[in-house]
């Protein structure tokens, strides 16, 4: 069960900085840094504090990339409703508020995620609705969608399996479906379509590498792409 320390935004304000990650400087989120407690916490320290991994505390580059095509491709989400899956800072569904989407719901089990996606829709002056439900685990949760985004979720085995088949069955309905990866072990491009490939800059501290090349690809429907078994 996702956990919550006794102050979420405490936390998040004590423990992060406002930063402008490289690949959409229009934006400043509550980030980790090397100047903050949480880059090089342990284990115990965030059992300590009640805190699950943060993942929300870094601006990984699929989600980077997704928001810098969206900002700067705005027709593909203008007037139109969309949705982010596992969206960690939320700068992914930043970018789509930006783009002038109808509306956007920021999803994440982690109950922290969201409350930093709140805190950084808010430190950029946008409007962000969210959702903790299991998109995955209750896909009839998943508001209704028109476009459908999702950056840096094939980073397990099962969750990558499980998200490209959810992610698959969007496109499926006719839904737009956009994920970005960087080349994670367990993504494959089968049944893909690339759409934008960016070089961004990573942490050495997080990632093997300190530029990752990410693409931003279209899910594309049975009929269109390779059948996935």
């Amino acid at each position: 069960m996702a956990r919550l320390p006794a102050d979420p935004e405490g936390f998040i304000r004590a423990n992060t900085a406002l930063e402008r990650p490289a690949m959409v400087p229009e934006f400043q989120l509550w980030l980790a840094s090397e100047y903050v407690p949480i880059w090089q916490a342990t284990e115990d320290w965030l059992e300590q504090h009640n805190v699950d991994p943060p993942y929300w505390a870094f601006c990984w580059p699929g989600g980077q990339a997704i928001a810098r095509y969206l900002l700067d491709n705005p027709d593909t989400v203008r007037a139109k409703r969309v949705i982010d899956f596992a969206a960690g800072s939320g700068v992914s569904s930043m970018a789509a508020a930006r783009a002038g989407a109808a509306s956007v719901v920021a999803n994440d089990i982690d109950l922290l995620s969201l409350v930093a996606a709140r805190l950084n829709a808010e430190a950029n002056g946008l409007a962000v609705a969210i959702s903790a439900d299991d998109w995955l685990a209750a896909p009839e949760a998943a508001p209704i969608a028109d476009v459908v985004i999702a950056g840096d979720v094939c980073y397990e085995r099962e969750m990558s399996v499980r998200a490209l088949a959810w992610l698959r069955r969007h496109a499926n309905a006719g839904r737009l479906v956009l994920l970005g990866d960087p080349g994670r072990n367990y993504f494959s491009a089968q049944g893909l379509q690339e759409l934008a490939r960016y070089d961004i800059p990573t942490s050495l501290q997080l990632e093997n590498r300190g530029m990752r090349e990410t693409v931003v690809w279209r899910v594309l429907p049975h009929a269109e792409g390779v059948r996935i078994p």
